[in-house]
């Protein structure tokens, strides 16, 4: 079968298509034949060895896969064969087959394409946890989220809106700020923007102007709920300006810059600081996962939720699409198909 293999840690732009053996289907999992896979940031990642996953050679990467049941593992009796999927997985989604877990992997609908089911898994389903069981977000309230114009990001606008808030997008650049306000964001703010006569807001001790934009949106109260995916200087900006009682929900450090939090500000202001580890909730959560899932299909068939591609891609040109990606080229969703 067609497959990108890392054979060692390596550059996203060597990489490319082999042909290796196909996988055989494992006790306990599901055999996906599949028509498409999502890129994500992550991918970038994992490829160089600067994942918190680090497989074992030789390995494919890709999470978020969407294609038609092979075969069943032992002990499966969730699906059938020939049923439309989709899943996530740890990685090895840039194959033609692949094995995942039934707990992580769910029905299509009839209306949505192999494409859109691709996209939905981690990036909708890490976006639905974030703001419902971790963010507690309630009908009314401000969502500001960062790396707005990101996979994630555009999920997080779509499901917010979807359930009643306002939103804030954090963008960098004219043309990201229009695909946020596009996906239905409220306001686009660029974090990139600084003041013409300061431009060194640090040395003079002074919060970023995005910071006070974001003040400003919000009649001076801040942000109910933070969706956070940058980390760095964006991190300690959204501690600023996060509202008193206010939510700051940590889903990864896109800047590659791990951030340190002073705990005197998480008391001051009242506020509550979370996590999002999306992936092991098959294991950990299920029943969870599972709710999340079924309000996500009910937000898509409604058409209140669409994946926003960037460019769908044949599987050869894996490479590109993520050079794309890392070099924040893109926005949205970058899909691979296959067959």
């Amino acid at each position: 079968m067609k497959a990108v293999v890392v054979q060692e840690w390596t550059k996203p732009s060597d990489l490319s298509v082999s042909q290796i053996d196909p996988p055989t289907v494992q006790a306990g999992r599901i055999l996906i034949d599949v028509k498409a896979v999502a890129c994500n940031f992550a991918d970038t990642l994992i490829v160089q060895g600067k994942y918190q996953v680090k497989p074992a050679f030789p390995f494919s990467p890709g999470g978020e896969v969407a294609g038609v049941v092979k075969e069943l593992g032992e002990g499966v009796t969730k699906f059938a064969v020939g049923d439309r999927v989709m899943a996530y997985v740890e990685y090895g989604g840039y194959a033609e087959r692949v094995n995942a877990r039934p707990e992580a992997t769910f029905p299509i609908p009839g209306n949505m394409s192999f494409s859109h089911a691709a996209s939905i898994p981690i990036v909708y389903g890490t976006s639905y946890v974030s703001l419902v069981p971790r963010g507690m977000l309630a009908k009314g309230e401000t969502v500001l989220v960062t790396a707005a114009a990101g996979g994630v990001g555009l999920a997080t606008i779509q499901i917010a809106k979807a359930l009643g808030a306002r939103v804030i997008a954090l963008a960098g650049g004219s043309e990201k700020l229009k695909v946020t306000l596009d996906a239905g964001a409220d306001i686009a703010i660029d974090y990139r923007t600084v003041r013409a006569e300061h431009p060194d807001d640090a040395d003079l001790g002074r919060d970023p102007l995005w910071v006070e934009e974001v003040r400003d949106a919000t009649d001076g109260r801040g942000a109910d709920v933070v969706i956070e995916n940058v980390g760095g200087d964006i991190f300690d900006g959204c501690t600023r300006c996060v509202a008193w009682g206010g939510r700051i929900v940590v889903v990864g450090f896109s800047s590659g810059d791990i951030p340190f939090v002073k705990a005197n500000r998480i008391m001051l202001k009242h506020i509550s600081l979370v996590g999002v580890h999306f992936g092991p909730m098959a294991q950990n959560a299920p029943e969870e996962l599972a709710a999340s899932f079924r309000a996500l299909m009910q937000l898509y068939e409604e058409g209140q939720i669409r994946p926003s591609i960037w460019k769908e891609l044949p599987l050869e040109k894996a490479s590109e699409a993520l050079q794309a990606l890392g070099g924040r080229k893109s926005w949205g969703k970058i899909v691979l198909t296959i067959g």
